[in-house]
């Protein structure tokens, strides 16, 4: 009966306090250590509330019992939510079979109209590509006209007065989709505005750069879309960097004179250089030597065929003024009965004076010997005149040998593949031969026309003592004969 019991009360969850007499030792202990020591399981377990403790078997029984209706209503409400529970999961499943059938139709519907716009739309695509056709063409041509107008466009003088042209012609010229009207008409005004402005001649502010780098504001007259220029100085146009900038080194003096000219002007026609290459042709001919360079290419030898000329020409010119000088003089005695000291002629009649007793062969090698003496004089360093024009051809060809000679060494160190390098040693070599030449050539004229005046010179004397002599003999003739 005890056994039945205690199997009764743990089977309800109870603990009924047993007395000593009926509890054994040996339950005794199991039951304190079981109180002194919980397992982990019972410690993990969740805490229940606690029943109320039967003190006898009548409370027992009434504890059983109500124990035992409390689970009972407990399972019926459980049953009762799952029946309720029940009922809802299968009215949410028939709502999602339902939903999904839906779905499914919707799905089916919108996967027949991909189908049929998917036709369409590749019908639409040929009519499309068909309608195209010279658009596209038409569209390429845009394109294409749009990029060269871009290019030449940004290297255009306009540029500097009317700044950021060719923004919209590279975006035209890079667009992948069919320009509209008003980007058509745009690339047409463009075109049209550049035409115009290539005809004008105007003038605008623009910023400057000078040669050492400085930005300035001043007034630039442009020719069209050919030259520009500024306070008389010629100015290039550089694409990279959208300025104008002053030309470190401008063309010659004539060129710069008539920029002056061009830009004083207000009214009626005036001459100026124009660059049709746009700037190409105005790099080149301000990389031209002026001929002070071409006289330093000569290099030693051609300052010294400079120097010999230079010299050789002043020479000549004092002598052909002492000459003209001289030959004046000579005709002015020829005028007069006395002699004059202070020309040949006159010299040479005072030897006829001074000798009028001697006889007719002595006066004349007399004459003779007076002519030869103003002869002389009248010839004096004519020869160097002479020497120096024959000289100078002669050490133009030395340079001409020492430039190649050079041009032959950097060629040997250096090879054939730099044409600049070679350049110094062809120059020299070109150079000296053309001094020799400018200064052979007017040395050749002077030496002839000095020496036809000494000539002039000389043969008056020589007619002059011989008339002299003559009219000797026949004063003497007419003595002997009377």
């Amino acid at each position: 009966m005890r056994r039945q019991l205690a199997i009764l009360v743990s089977f309800v969850g109870l603990s009924l306090p047993v007395g000593a007499q009926d509890a054994t030792p040996a339950a005794t202990a199991a039951a304190n250590a079981s109180e002194a020591q919980p397992d982990a399981a019972a410690l993990a377990a969740p805490v229940r509330p606690q029943r109320p403790q039967a003190k006898s078997l009548d409370e027992l029984l009434r504890v059983v019992r109500e124990g035992f209706g409390r689970e009972r209503a407990e399972n019926r409400r459980r049953e009762e939510e799952f029946k309720a529970r029940k009922e809802e999961q299968a009215r949410l499943l028939a709502e999602a079979t339902a939903t999904v059938e839906t779905l499914e139709a919707h799905s089916d519907s919108l996967e027949s109209a991909f189908e049929t716009n998917e036709s369409e739309l590749g019908e639409l695509e040929e009519t499309k590509n068909a309608k195209l056709g010279n658009l596209g063409e038409l569209f390429g041509v845009v394109r294409q006209v749009a990029g060269d107008t871009a290019g030449s466009v940004e290297a255009s003088l306009v540029n500097a007065q009317f700044p950021g042209r060719h923004e919209f012609l590279v975006e035209l010229g890079q667009s992948r989709t069919l320009p509209s009207i008003e980007k058509l008409e745009e690339l047409w005004f463009a075109l049209q505005h550049e035409m115009t402005e290539s005809g004008r001649v105007v003038r605008f502010p623009a910023t400057i750069v000078a040669v050492g780098g400085k930005k300035i504001e001043a007034e630039v007259i442009r020719a069209g879309v050919f030259t520009a220029i500024s306070d008389g100085r010629f100015l290039t146009w550089i694409p990279e960097s959208q300025k104008l900038s002053e030309l470190a080194r401008q063309p010659s003096g004539r060129h710069l004179a008539a920029a002056r000219s061009f830009a004083a002007a207000t009214t009626g026609a005036e001459t100026f250089a124009i660059d049709p290459s746009r700037g190409a042709i105005l790099q080149v001919l301000v990389q031209s030597p002026t001929a002070g360079e071409h006289v330093e290419q000569g290099g030693v030898i051609g300052y010294a065929i400079i120097a010999l000329g230079l010299a050789a020409g002043i020479f000549g010119i004092i002598r052909i003024v002492h000459l003209t000088l001289v030959n004046r003089k000579v005709k002015a005695q020829r005028a007069r009965e006395d002699p004059d000291e202070s020309n040949p002629l006159g010299r040479v009649i005072g030897v006829f004076t001074r000798n009028q007793d001697v006889d007719t062969e002595t006066l004349e090698l007399k004459l003779d010997e007076a002519v030869l003496r103003e002869t002389s004089k009248l010839e004096r360093f004519t020869w160097v005149i002479q020497v120096v024009s024959v000289m100078a051809p002669l050490m133009g060809l030395l340079g001409t040998v020492t430039g190649m000679i050079r041009t032959f060494q950097v060629m040997t160190l250096f090879g054939t593949g730099d044409p600049k390098l070679m350049a110094g040693g062809i120059s020299e070599a070109l150079v000296t031969t053309m001094l020799g030449l400018i200064v052979a050539i007017p040395l050749l004229l002077l030496h002839s026309v000095v020496s036809s005046m000494s000539e002039n010179v000389t043969d008056v004397l020589e007619a002059q003592s011989a008339g002299l002599v003559a009219s000797r003999a026949e004063e003497r003739f007419r003595e002997s004969s009377a």
